[in-house]
């Protein structure tokens, strides 16, 4: 059975004048793997859940472990995808904001370098930040693009712009 994940892509209206344009938050990976990537290496903020937890508490609980923030709402199903990995990943959105400033995110470990032993601590992400939908589809893992659309799908707002 593939490993599963649950997550949350978190929406605002930024306002740019009269512009009301939606963006997206996404959380960047910690630790020395992703320290030189940016495209194509940011997420959804989720974690991976065993079958007694509803998978929507769990992407919840997830949220708030990634990034300190707590959000509450309406939560619009997105359904599941599979990541290049083959984890299966199930995700909601829902409306909130928040500065990215005051991420706070819980540490993992692992072993660095590969292979050596030695472990070592890092932040699970290392920062989150908001992105107009076109400059998501640019920063978010490719396997995860498809739940732009559907978000977009889930709001009326039409296909998103392929950056």
């Amino acid at each position: 059975m593939p490993k599963r994940s649950a997550g949350l892509l978190v929406y605002r209206r930024h306002h740019r004048g009269c512009d009301r344009g939606l963006e997206v938050f996404l959380v960047h990976p910690g630790g020395p793997i992703w320290a030189k990537k940016d495209q194509g290496a940011w997420s959804i903020p989720k974690g991976e859940y065993d079958e007694s937890e509803p998978p929507l508490e769990a992407a919840i609980r997830e949220f708030g472990e990634e990034t300190g923030f707590s959000v509450s709402g309406d939560f619009l199903e997105l359904g599941a995808l599979r990541q290049a990995g083959g984890k299966l990943v199930t995700a909601w959105a829902c409306a909130g904001d928040f500065d990215p400033a005051r991420l706070v995110s819980n540490e993992c470990q692992i072993e660095w370098p590969p292979r050596s032993g030695r472990r070592i601590r890092i932040p699970e992400v290392d920062r989150g930040a908001w992105f107009a939908i076109a400059e998501a589809r640019i920063r978010i893992f490719e396997s995860q693009q498809e739940f732009l659309d559907r978000l977009l799908e889930k709001l009326g707002e039409g296909a998103a712009p392929a950056g």
